[in-house]
């Protein structure tokens, strides 16, 4: 049985290739190992992760790691073969790739239509308040910073949840009815829709701002109120 530093110095060896050279083809998989690094995991000092690794044996044409380190992989019986037998091991398998007769079916490729969001022409309040409800929204296209999660887009108006969300800025709502103490939804209250953190404890619910020049709306049981959904 062979060391994993053992494995990399006797393929690299094989390879002709130098500590330095494999460094260098390290770092075209994003892998930034000096020699220095190579040359402790060659003597067992220390070992590369798992990913790096991966890398060396695609770099250096170790084609059966279990093989390389028990000395024969009891899951491949060709690795009980020398390089002769390997050879025309080898040499089978490209007949057979030459004949196409038992290629792998190939993935089909299917391009799935842009994704579609509901984005709120009417802006949810970030200060005084709007309202957010009805069929007033367009259907946009939702680009890659759209959470996957995500329902509904607001734009929002106002400072009061700065310095975390700014005037006109479009913030993303996966729809819910009900929020944990501290998290940030889109709210109906009064016939107006708010943008602010949910706080409910033993004085009952209230939305605060995160500018602090804004004080807490506090919601009364008499008050019509609706949560629509947590900002993600």
């Amino acid at each position: 049985m062979q060391t994993i530093g053992q494995i990399i110095a006797t393929n690299r060896k094989k390879q002709g290739m130098t500590q330095a050279q494999l460094s260098a083809e390290l770092e075209k998989f994003g892998v930034r190992s000096g020699f220095k690094s190579i040359s402790n995991w060659e003597k067992d000092v220390s070992s590369p992760p798992i990913e790096t690794f991966l890398a060396i044996c695609r770099i250096l044409g170790i084609r059966d790691v279990l093989a390389a380190y028990y000395g024969i992989n009891p899951l491949s019986p060709e690795s009980a073969l020398n390089e002769e037998g390997m050879q025309k091991v080898q040499e089978y398998v490209k007949v057979l790739l030459l004949s196409h007769l038992y290629d792998k079916p190939k993935s089909e490729i299917i391009s799935l239509p842009p994704r579609q969001i509901k984005l709120f022409r009417i802006m949810a309040s970030a200060g005084t308040g709007n309202f957010l409800d009805g069929e007033d929204y367009e259907w946009i296209e939702a680009e890659s910073n759209v959470p996957d999660t995500a329902d509904f887009g607001v734009q929002l108006s106002g400072d009061s949840m700065e310095p975390r969300f700014v005037n006109r800025q479009i913030v993303w709502v996966h729809r819910q009815e009900t929020l944990e103490f501290g998290e940030i939804g889109i709210f109906y209250l009064n016939g107006n829709a708010y943008c602010k953190k949910y706080i409910a404890d033993s004085d009952g619910i209230s939305l605060f701002s995160l500018n602090p020049k804004y004080a807490p709306i506090h919601v009364d049981p008499s008050d019509s109120f609706k949560i629509f959904g947590k900002v993600i």
